[in-house]
C-alpha cells in the first residue's frame, strides 16, 4: 500500500486549469482499483492518495499519467507501508 503526497509547484490558477483532466485520471484509476482515498490537503497545496497496487514501478507508471505530473505541476512523495492494524470498519487493508 502507498501513500501519495502531491505538493503542488505552480500558482492555483495553473492548477485549476487541469482539475477536470486530473479528476478524470483519479475516475479512471479508482475504476481500475487502484486508489482507496483521495482529497486535497487543507489548506490547498496539494493532495493525498491511498493507492493499493502490486508495486512501486506500477504506481510510478499510473502517476506519470496525471495531469498535474505530465505538466509538471507538482511534486510527488510516495511512502510505501504495510497496514498490521484499523479499526473495524478498514480491517480489509490489514495485510493489503
Amino acid at each position: 500500500m502507498f501513500i501519495v503526497s502531491i505538493t503542488y509547484t505552480s500558482a492555483l490558477e495553473r492548477i485549476d486549469q487541469f482539475i477536470p483532466a486530473h479528476i478524470e485520471f483519479l475516475d479512471e484509476q479508482y475504476r481500475q482499483g487502484h486508489f482507496l482515498l483521495s482529497g486535497p490537503k487543507v489548506p490547498r497545496t496539494g493532495g493525498f492518495i491511498l493507492a493499493t497496487v502490486e508495486g512501486r514501478s506500477q504506481l510510478d507508471e499510473i502517476l506519470a499519467q496525471d495531469p498535474f505530473r505530465r505538466e509538471s505541476l507538482a511534486d510527488y512523495e510516495v511512502m510505501e507501508f504495510a497496514p498490521t492494524r484499523s479499526s473495524q470498519s478498514l480491517a480489509f487493508l490489514v495485510g493489503a
